[in-house]
């Protein structure tokens, strides 16, 4: 910790000032800016004003183009424009930093250019200092000799602050000066104002020092590029990367539109347990853990789907569950131990009932969270407006290989031997199912940009899922892919207990034969099949896949608030 902000905290605490229970807040930042600040909606304007200031940023320039009364708006161009020339700048009005900002803006002859000052009076409205109380962390300060201003910023924006010490008290002045540092959590009240520059600030007349960050920012921590960091210390990242926020942000209301969702649609979310006796329902390595009082070993659930499937049985028609999952697998870019999913179940349907539902869903997701089903991922569109393409199993196995259902199901030794000759790793000892699967894996599911169903697996593939009613081979079962990642899975389901009983000791001898991701029995399971189950749809969703697509970026880790790490 650094000494000099131990001494500040000691004084405080000298003059019980430390750490206050409480601190009166009238508005979340973000609610005054909302007040006061008009949506532009990205509106490609015209203005004219001399490049007051030019900037060098990541990636291209930032300018403060000013009128002749020094009233300024923000331009981000990539051209290199010369401080104190005049420019008439054509761009997509926006916000920088809670600023008007021209976004792409480039030089134009135009002579129908808005003037700045009419512009800002447009979409930045006067708050006749209103009276506001505030909190938040210090993440600018810079002194100008009997004023100080500094940026507040929660979780919903940032907002300027002023301190003058003729209106706080030259006392509560020098205790700003030599108390307050970067980092610290501080309330303020006062009036809101504009500043010439047009900036919403807060103009304080009183503060109270809320609590003392002892350690200082990291440096440049407007941005903290380290993943390590990032990752590990995901509070600075919090605090530090405005986009970072923006993505849990986003994660939130994802969950909550897929709630909404099922909710409307007559679905009851229930509780399934975390620890059980078996560990079934998906093919995946269990985590193990010993109960003492129970003398035995539960395993973290890879799934919900044999509880849901157990509340069918039991009279519930339409059920859902939302919440982790545990697999012991390793951690990549889509990947992670634990990670969340929604399954829901629906008595009556069948796997097509289920690719029209997952279309609506994934339409009422995309409108109600960023109010388009067209976007951007890694630089190329995805399109989610209904209906999504269909493409069947082997006939997608078939076009990359020239092989068909045949070769793969009934000829497992040339299957391994090609499977060694695209360089599928252990292919010398993977079972059957596995090497059908990892096949498809290294050879099709990059190239499935998608929305698309890939539909009617190999039975040997799906132990869970009812048989095609048109190929003894196949199930009914599909799964969506986005951008060359699985996002859903889900089939009819099987509802046979004798056949449901077979498929669990096939199982087994998967699981004999090395395959550690192969499903365990479920007795009770096939006891609950037998008391009859109706026929039923079952899909499972994953929710950091999609807030990843959502969200644009490339790794789980980015979508999960404290990812699995080495220690």
């Amino acid at each position: 910790m650094e000494g000099s902000r131990l001494e500040k905290l000691k004084k405080l605490r000298e003059r019980n000032l430390a750490y206050p229970h409480k601190f009166e807040v009238s508005h979340q930042i973000g609610d005054i800016r909302d007040k006061y600040e008009k949506p532009t909606d990205g509106k490609e304007v015209s203005v004219k004003g001399i490049a007051k200031r030019v900037s060098k940023l990541e990636k291209g320039y930032l300018v403060r183009l000013s009128d002749a009364s020094g009233v300024e708006i923000l331009a981000i161009t990539e051209q290199e424009l010369q401080a104190g020339k005049e420019y008439t700048l054509r761009g997509k009005l926006d916000r920088y930093e809670g600023k008007l900002c021209l976004f792409f803006a480039v030089p134009t002859q135009e002579n129908n250019s808005l003037d700045i000052q009419s512009l800002k009076a447009e979409y930045d409205l006067e708050p006749n200092f209103e009276e506001v109380s505030v909190a938040g962390r210090l993440i600018t300060l810079r002194s100008m000799g009997k004023a100080i201003f500094g940026h507040l910023q929660d979780a919903t924006g940032r907002i300027q602050i002023y301190v003058k010490a003729d209106l706080i008290g030259e006392e509560a002045f020098k205790d700003f000066e030599d108390l307050v540092d970067l980092g610290d959590i501080i309330g303020v009240k006062g009036k809101l104002f504009r500043t010439k520059t047009g900036e919403l600030t807060v103009e304080v007349e009183s503060f109270s020092l809320l609590s003392k960050s002892l350690h200082p920012m990291p440096e440049k921590w407007h941005g903290i590029k380290d993943v390590e960091v990032r990752y590990r210390q995901r509070y600075l990242d919090l605090i530090a990367n405005e986009h970072a926020r923006k993505i849990f942000i986003l994660r939130s209301k994802v969950i909550q539109e897929i709630r909404n969702f099922l909710n409307s649609e007559g679905f009851l979310e229930v509780e399934t347990p975390i620890l059980q006796h078996v560990a079934s329902g998906a093919n995946a390595k269990p985590f193990i853990t010993y109960h003492n009082y129970l003398e035995q070993n539960l395993y973290l659930r890879i799934a919900p789907e044999l509880y849901l499937k157990r509340l069918i049985v039991g009279g519930f028609n339409r059920v859902y569950e939302l919440g982790k999952n545990f697999r012991n697998e390793g951690v990549d870019t889509t990947h992670n131990p634990e990670f969340t999913m929604v399954e829901f179940y629906a008595a009556y349907w069948d796997y097509e009932d289920l690719m029209n539902f997952t279309e609506r869903l994934l339409s009422h997701v995309l409108l109600n969270t960023l109010g388009t089903l067209k976007i951007s991922y890694r630089g190329k569109e995805l399109d989610f407006t209904p209906p999504y393409k269909r493409y069947k199993y082997f006939d997608l196995l078939e076009e990359k290989t020239g092989k068909d259902k045949d070769f793969f199901l009934r000829d497992v030794e040339g299957l391994r031997e090609f499977a060694k000759k695209i360089g599928v790793p252990k292919a010398e000892s993977l079972t059957h199912a596995k090497l059908i699967d990892k096949v498809f894996d290294m050879l099709v599911e990059d190239e499935l940009w998608g929305p698309c169903f890939v539909l009617d697996f190999p039975k040997i593939l799906s132990p869970l899922a009812k048989s095609h009613r048109k190929d003894p081979d196949l199930v009914e079962r599909f799964e969506l892919f986005v951008a060359g990642k699985e996002l859903a899975n889900a089939y009819t389901e099987l509802n046979d207990p004798e056949d449901q009983k077979e498929r669990f000791l096939e199982q087994l001898k998967e699981k004999e034969m090395g395959d550690e991701e192969a499903m365990s029995m479920d007795e009770d399971f096939i006891t609950a099949l037998e008391y009859g189950m109706p026929p039923t749809g079952g899909e499972g969703i994953g929710i950091d896949r999609l807030v990843m697509i959502l969200a644009d970026v490339d790794s789980i880790r980015e979508v999960i608030l404290f990812p699995a790490l080495r220690r």
